[in-house]
C-alpha cells in the first residue's frame, strides 16, 4: 500500500500517525534525548582536550571549554572526566601490592645468602609480579633456577592466592625432579610462600625453605632483577 506522499511531505503529525505513536510521546522522547546528544558532543570534546593536555585538571579543561563557548560548570566536567578515566592521566599509576609479610606463619632464616653455586637445582628463587592488562591486573608467579637463571616454573592468574605460587612450584618440581635434600628454595616472606600448603609441598619433596629478611629486597635480588626486565 502506498500513501502517494514523498519524503518531503511528511510532517510531525504524519510521521506520528504512520508510526502509531502520539505527538506527546514523540516530544517527550525528543526532550529526553536532546540532553544526551548534547552531552555526547561535550564528552567528545573533553576527551580530545584532556588527551591533548595530559597535565590539565578538570578546572583547566573547564576553562578551555568556556573559551569554546560551552556553558558548563566544573562539577559536570569533573564527572565526565572521572567516568572516562581521564583524571588518571595526571595521577601516579596504581601499583598493586604482591607481598604481604604480616602473617603468623613460621619464620625461616635466609639460607641462600653466601651460597656458592656450582650447578643447577641447588638454589631456586621465587617471586610474584603483576601485569597491567587492558581492563585488569594479572599476577605472574615465577620460580627461577639461580645458577642457570632459567625459569623452571610459572603460573599466571588474576588473583594472589597461595594456589598461584603453588602452581608455579609444582611445575618446577615436575619439570626438574630435584633430588631430596639438595635444593634450597628462596623467596620473600609473603604469605603465599609462608603458608602451610606451600611449606608442606617443599617438605614433601625434601626442599629446604629460605626467606628474605623483612623489607629487604636485596635478599631476593636474583628474582627481583628478573621481574624488572
Amino acid at each position: 500500500m502506498t500513501t502517494g506522499l514523498s519524503q518531503g511531505d511528511f510532517n510531525i503529525d504524519g510521521m506520528c500517525w504512520l508510526a502509531g505513536v502520539s505527538r506527546a510521546s514523540y516530544y517527550r522522547h525528543w526532550l529526553d534525548s536532546a540532553p544526551r546528544r548534547a552531552e555526547t558532543g561535550l564528552r567528545d570534546l573533553i576527551q580530545k582536550m584532556a588527551l591533548a593536555n595530559a597535565h590539565y585538571g578538570y578546572r583547566r579543561i573547564g576553562a578551555l571549554l568556556r573559551r569554546e563557548g560551552w556553558q558548563v560548570n566544573h562539577k559536570c566536567v569533573l564527572r565526565i572526566m572521572r567516568e572516562d578515566n581521564l583524571l588518571c592521566l595526571r595521577m601516579r599509576p596504581f601499583v598493586p601490592t604482591t607481598t604481604n609479610s604480616r602473617h603468623g606463619w613460621q619464620v625461616v632464616p635466609n639460607l641462600a645468602r653466601g651460597m656458592i653455586l656450582s650447578g643447577v637445582n641447588q638454589l631456586w628463587v621465587a617471586d610474584i609480579t603483576f601485569l597491567h592488562l587492558a581492563e585488569e591486573f594479572a599476577f605472574l608467579a615465577v620460580v627461577l633456577d639461580a645458577f642457570s637463571r632459567k625459569v623452571v616454573g610459572w603460573a599466571l592468574d588474576t588473583h594472589l592466592r597461595a594456589s598461584l605460587a603453588i602452581e608455579a612450584l609444582e611445575m618446577a618440581i615436575t619439570d626438574r625432579q630435584p633430588a631430596p635434600g639438595g635444593l634450597v628454595h628462596h623467596s620473600d616472606r609473603g604469605v603465599q610462600y609462608a603458608c602451610g600448603a606451600y611449606s608442606e609441598l617443599l617438605h614433601l619433596h625434601g626442599i629446604q625453605a629460605s626467606r628474605s629478611r623483612v623489607g629487604n629486597p636485596y635478599d631476593n635480588a636474583k628474582a627481583e632483577s628478573f621481574m624488572k626486565r
